[in-house]
């Protein structure tokens, strides 16, 4: 076995770039995804506060936030009223249901992101 020789190569880097960039693609669409599913149950009068629902995706947190956008809205703080509820009304928890009755979906499309990491 003489001459033979075994080199080995770190390919760490990039095991972990893209790990990290199936993890972004996961949550932006499990965020795409449940906000989709809180518009579909936002109550409308004039279509304000559903078009006001928006999602974030924080890379650092690897984490998808569903919300209202009062920044997009400043002058229709009611979102967290209609999600909350107030003054003798239920609340609807639009933001609430989304994120938490699909969660067996939200972990099927994480884990497809992954394996087409």
């Amino acid at each position: 076995m003489a001459g033979n020789s075994i080199i080995f190569t770190d390919n760490l880097d990039e095991v972990l770039s893209a790990v990290d960039s199936a993890v972004t693609a996961g949550l932006v669409e499990i965020g795409a995804t449940a906000q989709s599913y809180a518009k579909d149950i936002t109550p409308v009068r004039t279509g304000t506060l559903r078009d006001s629902i928006g999602v974030e995706v924080k890379k650092d947190e690897k984490a998808a936030y569903i919300g209202t956008m009062a920044g997009r809205f400043p002058d229709k703080p009611y979102g967290k009223y209609v999600e909350l509820g107030a003054r003798g009304r239920p609340g609807v928890h639009m933001l609430q249901r989304a994120a938490s009755e699909h969660t067996d979906e939200y972990k099927r499309i994480m884990e497809d992101a992954m394996k087409h990491a």
